[in-house]
């Protein structure tokens, strides 16, 4: 792709192929974006293109905020995302990116990066698939607990980084190598085999796959 795409996940489904061969989907709404700066190797040491999407609420931005799109003559934008691109392109700053100028193709792989969907405090059970203690043998108030910690060893603490209870989700997830099944220009709608990670009406981001397993499809 000539640079990547900031859609919104309308959600999952599944389609049927020629061979009638049922596959899971997730839907995504490309959004259009602005072009509101450059990135070159010369100044930055790597090349990419920050662009806008969204309409703000009004008094949302502040004023450090507003000056990156006065001193160039742009629409303010709710948010910027930036994607690593090549040194040319051929965009300049005010273009609209759509789904037809990003090059995406069909059967091509991709990488989806989104927030994951936020499950608050958890315990290890469900955070880290810990098997719980027993249902007998004296267990009593303590069949999903991770047990003891620290003990049986020297020295006898708990190490860092030791899996234990604590927030769950709402973290930044990049699901690789998906592959794009459908375009629908018309509607700014393209199909992705599989799951993506985000919840209903969340954005995501897609961009070329950066490991590009060959796969046969």
């Amino acid at each position: 792709m000539i640079v990547g795409l900031v859609t919104k996940k309308l959600g999952m489904t599944s389609v049927y192929d020629v061979n009638r061969i049922r596959s899971a989907v997730t839907v995504l709404q490309v959004l259009p974006c602005t072009v509101v700066a450059h990135k070159t190797k010369a100044d930055h040491g790597y090349s990419a293109l920050i662009l806008g999407y969204g309409i703000p609420k009004k008094n949302a931005l502040t004023k450090p905020e507003l000056c990156v799109f006065t001193k160039k003559g742009l629409v303010p934008n709710k948010a910027l995302k930036e994607f690593r691109t090549r040194e040319k392109t051929g965009l300049h700053t005010g273009d609209v990116i759509s789904l037809d100028v990003s090059g995406i193709q069909l059967n091509q792989l991709v990488d989806v990066c989104g927030m994951s969907i936020g499950k608050g405090f958890s315990g290890v059970m469900k955070r880290h698939n810990f098997g719980g203690l027993e249902a007998s043998h004296g267990v009593s108030a303590s069949h999903r607990s991770g047990g003891s910690t620290g003990g049986c060893q020297d020295p006898g603490k708990v190490f860092k980084n030791k899996k234990m209870p604590g927030h769950q989700g709402a973290v930044r997830v990049t699901t690789q190598n998906l592959r794009v099944l459908s375009i629908d220009v018309e509607k700014s709608v393209i199909l992705i085999c599989g799951a993506v990670p985000g919840a209903k009406n969340s954005i995501v981001t897609v961009s070329d796959s950066i490991k590009q397993q060959s796969q046969q499809w």
